[in-house]
């Protein structure tokens, strides 16, 4: 590339800012407009079995919720760094910018902000997505970035994980996302199931679906504990180092699954030892007193005038009736 009326050719465009991710905020939106319409609802159920309905709607929505979310979320492990840089390619101009690395199931982002954000006469604040998911091609989404002329720590960063690059870091991340993800998708349907069995309600097995839900959620952190483990090559900014940690998607996930442990063993427990503790949790203990006072309805509660209960009495309490000729 040379330059051209004393500009580099780059391709014209505004700076990528920082996007706003639909997904996520669509999910959220849904399962908040259902708590919402749960709760008008929540002043026609009687009794105390109110608290318990809501509890377990609200346990519901949020294990729901959690599980379809962290499929898009960008953040399973993330890691920043503050270098000083060179800012585009034969460019000796150095510029002071945080570099952020955010690592997810589908994609990693690259995020460049400067310090102070207007330098070199430009807005340094990008956030740029590559994605890695079954109908995306890294290699090509990372052709485009050179195409656009993104910043040269951006493409740097992301230059770490092509096919081509020695590190194997897409190899590791690619497959062990894809892994996690499908098995995110099989713990969304096993909740469905439990809260589907929940409501007829067939309550151990219900709590079957919960173990298996947690079981899948800890097993998509396996997956993706082992990408992070293996070797990765270093990300340099001159003497500092990108380096990455955990993200909040990754805590979250780790959270949901030991919460729905804890609701299926206590399910399964409570169901072995108490019984009657566990249907008035799911207010079933209301439809016992109906089958109880229908039992009673059989029996004669008043002496009956009938033929037929005068032939019940027994012989011996038969009292003796004098007639009186008239």
């Amino acid at each position: 590339m040379t330059l051209w009326n004393g500009s580099f050719p780059f391709y014209p465009g505004t700076n990528a800012y920082f996007p706003f991710d639909t997904t996520w905020a669509v999910i959220v939106s849904v399962f908040f407009s259902l708590l919402a319409t749960f709760i008008i609802i929540l002043p026609g159920i009687r009794g105390r079995g109110r608290l318990f309905w809501f509890l377990r709607v609200v346990m519901g929505l949020f294990v729901g919720a959690v599980v379809l979310t962290i499929q898009f979320t960008r953040d399973w492990e993330t890691g920043w760094v503050t270098a000083n840089t060179s800012y585009k390619s034969f460019s000796h101009a150095l510029v002071n910018v945080d570099i952020g690395l955010h690592i997810g199931l589908a994609g990693v982002n690259v995020t460049l902000v400067g310090n102070p954000v207007n330098q070199v006469n430009e807005t340094i604040k990008y956030n740029e997505h590559f994605s890695w998911s079954f109908d995306a091609d890294y290699d090509h989404s990372y052709g485009k970035g050179l195409e656009k002329g993104l910043p040269s720590p951006i493409l740097y960063v992301a230059e770490k994980f092509t096919t081509q690059n020695p590190c194997s870091m897409n190899r590791q991340y690619r497959i062990s996302g894809h892994y996690a993800s499908l098995t995110l998708w099989m713990a969304f349907c096993t909740w469905l199931i439990s809260i589907l069995l929940f409501s007829m309600p067939i309550l151990l097995y219900g709590g079957y679906m919960l173990l298996l839900t947690a079981a899948l959620m800890l097993f998509s952190l396996l997956f993706f504990f082992t990408a992070r483990k293996t070797p990765k090559c270093p990300i340099q900014f001159g003497s500092a180092s990108l380096k990455t940690d955990y993200g909040g998607s990754f805590w979250l996930t780790l959270a949901t699954g030991l919460l729905c442990l804890l609701l299926g063993l206590g399910v399964i427990i409570l169901n072995s030892m108490q019984p009657e503790k566990l249907k008035l949790v799911f207010n079933l203990d209301e439809g016992k007193g109906k089958e109880d006072v229908g039992d009673k309805s059989y029996l004669p509660l008043e002496p009956s005038s009938s033929a037929q209960d005068v032939l019940m009495v027994p012989l011996g309490e038969l009292c003796e009736v004098t007639a009186t000729r008239l």
